[in-house]
């Protein structure tokens, strides 16, 4: 069964009263309960985390994905400058798509740029929290593809 780790950056746990017309009404537990509900359909296993500091999120990816197949990730303002959670969730090797619940292209200039799209095989912006049930659905699509036949090198015969 493959498990996948959901992780929300800061401000995240404010969903809900923050803004709601930016980010829509639901809670982060409400969210939480949605991808849960969604999760069944695929059989996997979901683990959740969320924290307002970087270095809680770096601890966090580097203890928890070798049990991992894959990440579905909201990393809040970090989006544009945390290189740290950038380069832990690199480390991973792990597929990983990053979310945001509102459209960060119809908003400010500062949040068009992400350090995080690089290294993710897929964005979602704009959605709501429907973006992270694509984003599961994407993730679980990538981990059961079949992978492509590595050719094994051929020994040589010997004979001539």
């Amino acid at each position: 069964m493959a498990t996948f780790l959901v992780i929300n950056g800061p401000n995240l746990n404010a969903l809900g009263k923050r803004d709601p017309a930016q980010y829509g009404t639901a809670t982060l537990v409400d969210i939480e309960q949605r991808i849960r509900t969604y999760a069944r359909e695929f059989k996997v296993t979901l683990e959740f985390f969320q924290s307002n500091h970087e270095g809680a999120l770096v601890d966090y990816v580097q203890q928890h994905a070798e049990g991992a197949d894959g990440i579905v990730i909201n990393p809040g303002a970090l989006t544009h400058y945390g290189l740290s959670l950038r380069d832990a969730l690199a480390d991973t090797r792990l597929p990983i798509v990053e979310v945001h619940l509102s459209n960060v292209y119809a908003r400010e200039e500062f949040r068009h740029k992400s350090v995080i799209a690089p290294i993710a095989v897929g964005q979602i912006s704009g959605l709501g929290w429907r973006g992270y049930l694509y984003a599961l659905e994407h993730l679980v699509s990538v981990v059961q593809e079949p992978k492509p036949a590595q050719k094994t090198p051929q020994k040589p015969s010997g004979k001539k």
